[in-house]
């Protein structure tokens, strides 16, 4: 039932992708994944080439399946980086924060498939001009660096606008959404959040707990100002950015506070004074398990979800007769 064009490209079971979260998605979380039946991703965030490196065959030693690595554009490190991807001969690469334009060439002459993260269509097409083998529509209600378009609008028109398989990402974390993803034309579906609290994350238990606990208005957006808004848990880190920004702040001054601060909150467990980062759907979230009873339980609840409308729309067309 969920076997699609994106299962094919990337050789997995399912069409469940595990966002590549800096700080958040080691090898350890991508391993599990990727024996789970997705394609779990490693988040190279700013870290220099020989620790992604470490991390990619740390990840082989854990599992025979494929995974992918997701590379920040904006980096300091991106050209080394791309280098030992190729050198590894990774899978799959996810982008972000950028136009991976120029290194998409080199990425595929070593078989990678490359699929950029899109906020709007316009960069979606680009994308596809330049050789992306599908990519990732990812909605406003995403945690960490987040477009302006909603989920919910956003893959639709990426659908209609592409002619290469479209992946689902923004406020995803259940069966429901990713029926509603697929629904809207998607091939598969991408989460962060819900997988910050499988067991394999190795991000502080406090981390994980907030989600947990996180209501419906928690995850909030800062950093509009700057031209790179990010979407994170409140707390006294946000309040002190809202400050900031209200008192019309330099771009330096904004940029400066937040420096450190994911890892602070993803490896010291300081959540009140760390960044956070999460989505809109972390009031969905309630539990943490291993990464397989993730995406069991999605699969699961996507299938009755599918039954259950069947049998509703059975129910009124014989209603109608």
């Amino acid at each position: 039932m969920f076997h699609t064009l994106i299962c094919d490209l990337f050789n997995i079971k399912y069409p469940i992708i595990q966002g590549g979260m800096a700080w958040v998605a080691t090898a350890e979380l991508a391993a599990a994944v990727s024996n789970a039946g997705g394609l779990g991703i490693i988040g190279s965030g700013n870290a220099s080439g020989e620790v992604v490196r470490q991390q990619i065959r740390m990840a082989k030693e854990l599992t025979d399946k494929p995974f992918g690595v997701n590379v920040m554009l904006k980096s300091p490190y991106t050209d080394e980086v791309v280098k030992v991807i190729c050198e590894e001969k990774v899978a799959v690469v996810t982008t972000g924060a950028g136009n991976p334009a120029k290194y998409i060439e080199k990425l595929k002459s070593t078989g990678c498939r490359v699929v950029p993260v899109v906020p709007s269509v316009a960069l979606a097409k680009r994308m596809e001009k330049a050789g992306a083998d599908a990519l990732v529509a990812e909605g406003h209600e995403a945690g960490g660096h987040i477009g302006e378009l909603t989920t919910m609008v956003l893959i639709p028109q990426v659908v209609d606008a592409v002619n290469i398989p479209v992946i689902g990402a923004g406020g995803i974390a259940d069966g429901r959404g990713m029926v509603a993803a697929m629904a809207l034309g998607a091939h598969g579906v991408q989460m962060g959040t819900r997988f910050v609290c499988a067991s394999e994350c190795i991000v502080h238990e406090r981390y994980k707990e907030a989600i947990i606990k996180a209501g419906d208005r928690d995850a909030v957006v800062t950093g509009r100002s700057t031209g790179h808004p990010v979407r994170v848990l409140k707390n006294k880190l946000t309040a002190q950015y809202e400050k900031l920004e209200q008192e019309m702040a330099s771009v330096e001054e904004l940029e400066n506070l937040g420096i450190g601060k994911l890892r602070a909150a993803a490896i010291e467990g300081d959540i009140e004074g760390g960044s956070v980062m999460a989505g809109q759907i972390a009031g969905l979230i309630h539990d943490i398990k291993p990464a397989a009873e993730i995406i069991q339980e999605i699969l699961s609840e996507a299938a009755n979800v599918i039954e259950s409308m069947q049998m509703l729309l059975y129910k009124d067309s014989n209603e109608e007769e």
